[in-house]
């Protein structure tokens, strides 16, 4: 399977921007334990705390997010890679952003 990412985020992102809640999701692997995943969300948009897989990072492909957990923000521009916290933990649009969730389930 060969994909274009730019083309997909692309798309998604302006799915999210035409949805009243302002995102768009797409799996786009998922092989066993891994799945990957094109999210993309409008400025100010949260994803609200939620727990974190076993293992997992995110890529930022357009925008910038705000990865939060209980006390702690990190702000990811276009480009970041991050190993996402085992903690809950939350993630806000910056700007319109789209991110590649990586995330290895057991």
């Amino acid at each position: 399977m060969n994909l274009d990412l730019i083309a997909l985020a692309d798309e998604h992102l302006s799915a999210a921007r035409s949805a009243p809640h302002g995102r768009s999701a797409h799996l786009v692997l998922h092989d066993g334990v891994l799945r990957q995943t094109v999210i993309a969300l409008t400025a100010g948009t949260v994803l609200d705390e939620h727990n974190a897989p076993p293992a997992a990072s995110l890529q930022v492909l357009a925008g910038r997010v705000r990865l939060t957990t209980h006390g702690w923000a990190d702000e990811l521009a276009t480009g970041a890679l991050r190993m996402i916290p085992k903690e809950r933990h939350g993630l806000t649009a910056v700007d319109d952003c789209v991110v590649l969730l990586t995330a290895v389930n057991d």
